[in-house]
C-alpha cells in the first residue's frame, strides 16, 4: 500500500511534466499469492508478442538478403524494391494484432481472493489501471520467478539485472537480502533506515545516494512524508540520463566488497555469540567485543554525476550535447574507489599495531617528542581511511 501510494504521486507528477519527459515507469510486484491459473489476457499478450517477434525475423531475413544482392550489384538499395506489398501487409497485421479494446490486465494470474488482496485493493482505490495516459504501469506477478514460466521465463538474477531500480520500502526488516542482492548485481535500490541493510549502508557510506543506495527515513518521519520522499527518489531517478545511470550502476556494483562474507562474517559470529549467551547463560558468556568496521568508509565520490535537473532527458536518438559532456572512464572511477578502500588484511594488521602501540604508551611515560613522532606516524587514522567525524 505504501509503495502503491508513492507510485500514484509519481504518476501525478509525471502527468504534470508530460510535456518535458517521455519516461514511462513499469512497476513489477513480485510476491506469491493464491491463484488458480494464468490470466487469459496475459497469455494472449504473450502470443501477440511472439507473433511480432516472428514477423520481424521473417522480414529481417528477406530484407538482409535483398540488401546484400543490391549492394553486390553496385546499386543503392531502394526501400520500395526491397520490401514488397506482402511484407507491408504482414507488418500491418502485426500492428493491428497489438490493438485492444480493453485495458491491459494488472495481475498476470487469476486470483482466488482478489477482492481482499492488499495490492489489488490499493491499486483499485488509487486508480492505477494501466490506461493510456498513465505514466506508471503496474504488473502484479503473484508467484516467484522461474525460467520455465510461460509468462516471464526468467530467473531471479536475470530479472533483477534487466531492471533499473529496486524499491523495498520496508517498515522493519532485520537485514533485508533483496536490496543487498541488487547492490551485488549493480542495480540501484531504495531501502529504509528501519532495515539492517539501510543502517549498515548509512554507517559505511558518506553519500549513499551517489552510490545508488537511496535510504528512506521511516524512523523520524510520518507516513505521508516518507511517501513523498519515496516519490521524489523515484522521480529524480527517472530524470537521469543514460550516462548518469551507467556511472551510478558501476559505483553500486563496487559496493559489493562491503557485502562480502569475509567482511560480514565477523558480524554473524558476534551475533551468534550474543544469541548463545542469552539462550544458555550457564554455558556461554557474551563479550563486549564488537566487529571492527573502520576500514570501510566510502567518502563522497570525486566525480559525482551532474544534477538530473540540468541534464538532458534520455532519448534513443543521437545527442551531440551529451557527447560534449565529461566522458565516463570506468577504470579511473574504480581506481578512485580502490584508493579509499583498504584490504581486510591491511586493516587488521594496522589495527593490531595500533593496539600494541597503545599498550606500550600506557606502560611507559610519554614525552612530547614521542607525541610528535606519533602524530606523524604513517600508521595513524588518516592512513586507514577512517573518518574522524564517525
Amino acid at each position: 500500500s505504501f509503495s502503491v501510494k508513492s507510485k500514484t504521486s509519481l504518476n501525478v507528477s509525471a502527468l504534470k511534466q508530460a510535456n518535458r519527459s517521455e519516461v514511462t515507469v513499469v512497476a513489477f510486484f513480485i510476491m506469491p499469492a493464491r491463484t488458480n491459473n494464468f490470466n487469459v489476457e496475459t497469455l494472449k499478450g504473450q502470443a501477440v508478442r511472439k507473433q511480432l517477434w516472428d514477423t520481424a525475423n521473417v522480414i529481417k531475413e528477406k530484407f538482409g538478403k535483398k540488401l546484400y544482392e543490391s549492394l553486390l550489384e553496385g546499386e543503392m538499395p531502394n526501400i520500395n524494391s526491397i520490401l514488397d506489398q506482402e511484407d507491408f501487409t504482414m507488418m500491418k497485421r502485426a500492428i493491428y494484432a497489438t490493438q485492444r479494446r480493453s485495458l491491459p490486465p494488472i495481475c498476470t494470474h487469476n486470483m482466488l481472493d482478489d477482492a481482499n488482496d492488499l495490492i489489488l485493493k490499493a491499486v483499485r482505490r488509487i486508480g492505477l489501471f494501466n490506461s493510456m495516459s498513465d505514466r506508471i504501469k503496474v504488473i502484479f506477478h503473484p508467484e516467484f520467478l522461474s525460467s520455465t514460466s510461460p509468462l516471464l521465463p526468467l530467473d531471479y538474477e536475470e530479472f533483477v539485472r534487466g531492471c533499473h531500480l529496486g524499491v523495498f520500502p520496508s517498515y522493519y526488516e532485520p537485514w533485508g537480502y533483496t536490496p543487498a542482492e541488487c547492490t551485488v548485481m549493480g542495480i540501484p535500490s531504495i531501502t529504509t533506515n528501519l532495515s539492517g541493510f539501510g543502517c549498515f549502508m548509512q554507517q559505511h557510506i558518506a553519500d549513499p545516494a551517489a552510490y545508488g543506495i537511496y535510504i528512506l527515513d521511516r524512523r523520524f518521519r510520518s507516513l505521508d512524508d516518507s511517501c513523498n520522499q519515496l516519490t521524489s527518489f523515484i522521480y529524480s531517478f527517472c530524470q537521469q540520463t543514460r550516462r548518469q545511470r551507467i556511472i551510478q550502476r558501476n559505483r553500486t556494483e563496487r559496493l559489493s566488497d562491503l557485502l562480502d562474507w569475509k567482511y560480514l562474517g565477523r558480524y554473524y559470529i558476534h551475533a551468534r555469540q550474543m544469541a548463545l549467551a542469552k539462550a544458555f547463560p550457564d554455558s556461554f558468556t557474551s563479550s563486549l567485543w564488537e566487529p571492527e568496521s573502520e576500514g570501510f568508509c566510502y567518502p563522497r565520490p570525486a566525480s559525482k554525476p551532474p544534477s538530473p535537473a540540468t541534464s538532458l532527458h534520455s532519448s534513443p536518438y543521437h545527442s551531440e550535447t551529451e557527447e560534449d559532456e565529461e566522458r565516463y572512464n570506468e577504470e579511473e572511477e574504480a581506481e578512485k574507489d580502490r584508493m579509499n578502500i583498504k584490504p581486510i588484511a591491511m586493516i587488521n594488521s594496522k589495527l593490531e599495531k595500533r593496539r600494541v602501540r597503545k599498550k606500550s604508551q600506557t606502560s611507559e611515560p610519554t614525552s612530547p617528542g614521542s607525541l610528535n613522532h606519533s602524530s606523524s606516524d604513517p600508521e595513524n587514522h588518516s592512513d586507514l581511511g577512517i573518518d574522524e567525524r564517525n
